[in-house]
């Protein structure tokens, strides 16, 4: 099992507030630091001091950081185009000496997009697997070869598929609720499915859709990691519990609710002993106040020993 900390900046936060998490979360002994690409705070008062880019952030934390790995849970396919996000990644992967992973996804919030003067077309799903072909053409390309392609939306004609990536494969991840499309997108190009934020008995039914994909496309299943986010209030007692609730304008009773991770230690440990039964391999811990390092520091000093290897 891996443990990642994963944030969501555009709900208030600048880069120092990143930096001391992700900083804090490696002295710890997580595994990964993840954030979210978006440019909005959907449908409520922006807080300052507004959005931060996702890979310019990540760029900077390759610089910061020396073990963690870093990366996006998930960026839109409306906000790059394939070539120049390619370049981006290998490029942030080359600064962190190898510790970058890629979430990709099709994009949901029309309001971000009207906000900052950003396309969205209704259609996004075949953008997304035209993206996932490109990227991972791009990459996978021998030096001293050219890439182009053909496809709807995207042409690259004779791409020298340059800068390569440090990483001999750098991790894919897709992931969402979608009973067929999305598997069969995850079963040909991920290294990773995410199943976002799941019921416990929502789990079995969608780990079945992505096998079931994985053998329509000739693929082991088990080269696959199987994962999920979940949103984390984390504390010794529910006093402590319900000052981070309440900052989420949320009652402890509101957010124990079977989908959330609540509790202390022990209560944490036996919801992700859980998780292992029913193949999750990876889990990240959604922490919605990137000013309560404290947070952070809580979950790795007494919740990440407990938790199963």
């Amino acid at each position: 099992m891996e443990y990642c900390v994963f944030v969501e900046p555009q709900l208030g936060a600048s880069y120092g507030d990143q930096l001391a998490f992700a900083q804090t979360a490696e002295r710890l002994g997580f595994d990964g630091f993840f954030r979210s690409d978006h440019y909005l705070r959907p449908g409520r008062a922006q807080q300052l001091p507004g959005p931060t880019d996702a890979w310019t952030t990540l760029a900077g934390l390759a610089r910061e950081t020396s073990r963690i790995r870093l990366g996006t849970l998930v960026s839109s396919v409306t906000f790059r185009h394939p070539g120049i996000l390619a370049v981006q990644v290998a490029q942030v992967d080359e600064m962190s000496n190898g510790r970058v992973e890629l979430g990709l996804g099709a994009g949901w919030m029309e309001q971000e997009h009207r906000a900052y003067g950003i396309p969205f077309p209704r259609k996004r799903f075949d953008l997304l697997e035209e993206q996932l072909e490109v990227v991972t053409g791009l990459w996978q390309t021998p030096a001293g070869d050219s890439f182009s392609f053909e496809g709807h939306h995207y042409r690259l004609e004779d791409s020298p598929a340059l800068p390569k990536p440090v990483q001999k494969r750098i991790p894919v991840i897709v992931g969402g609720a979608g009973p067929r499309r999305t598997p069969e997108l995850a079963a040909r190009f991920a290294t990773e499915y995410n199943l976002g934020f799941p019921a416990l008995e929502e789990i079995p039914q969608r780990l079945g859709n992505l096998r079931a994909a994985c053998e329509r496309v000739g693929r082991d299943p088990e080269t696959l990691t199987f994962s999920l986010a979940m949103s984390t209030f984390a504390g010794p007692d529910d006093e402590a519990i319900g000052r981070r609730t309440a900052k989420m304008g949320r009652s402890v009773d509101e957010v124990r609710d079977g989908i959330n991770i609540i509790g202390d230690g022990d209560e944490i440990a036996e919801r992700v002993e859980r998780y292992a039964e029913l193949g999750i391999q990876r889990v990240y811990f959604q922490l919605l106040d990137l000013q309560d390092v404290a947070h952070v520091e809580y979950l790795g000093a007494e919740v990440l020993p407990k938790l199963p290897r």
